[in-house]
């Protein structure tokens, strides 16, 4: 009995260990980020995120407040996959998938090794992402819509009056 108690302990030992050790990579945070973010669980997401990054989830926290708790048990549906993580020095980025666009669209994600002035992150690694970026880790204005066929109207503008005028005469 004393030696498997003491085998017992052994594992849970050595696997807390192997799970503590792997807990702090980029990959880790992002997935610990991105949940947070995408469920609504802002102290999550800035528990691995930097002074800037808090700073927008403040924001981010405020805004959604009004949502339905429909909207927020929906949010919760969504899965994160991380297929990529590429690390270069104190600076990383994460490659991820949500469930909400069908996982067809790669996202990027960029994070940096905590620095001397956060004392409490120093050498951990933190996303940094702010509103301006959008998570796909590139500028949304970046996107170029199609140009409208001909057989599309745009029904949320009415024509100008002139032409209306003109439609009706010629009839």
């Amino acid at each position: 009995m004393k030696k498997l108690m003491m085998a017992l302990s052994a594992i849970v030992v050595s696997s807390l260990l192997f799970v503590s050790c792997k807990s702090d990579t980029p990959k880790a945070a992002a997935e610990k980020f991105l949940n947070g973010f995408y469920h609504f669980d802002y102290d999550a997401a800035k528990s691995v995120s930097t002074k800037e990054t808090k700073q927008t989830l403040d924001l981010m926290s405020q805004l959604t407040a009004m949502y339905p708790d429909s909207a927020k048990a929906e949010a919760k549906k969504i899965k994160i996959t991380i297929k990529d993580e590429k690390i270069e020095g104190d600076k990383a980025t994460v490659t991820y998938t949500s469930s909400d666009d069908g996982n067809k669209m790669e996202r990027k994600l960029n994070l940096v090794k905590g620095g001397d002035d956060e004392k409490e992150n120093k050498g951990k690694w933190l996303v940094a992402w702010s509103k301006d970026d959008s998570m796909g880790g590139g500028n949304e204005s970046d996107v170029i819509e199609p140009a409208p066929t001909e057989n599309e109207m745009d029904t949320t503008v009415a024509p100008p009056a002139d032409e209306m005028a003109d439609s009706n005469s010629s009839k």
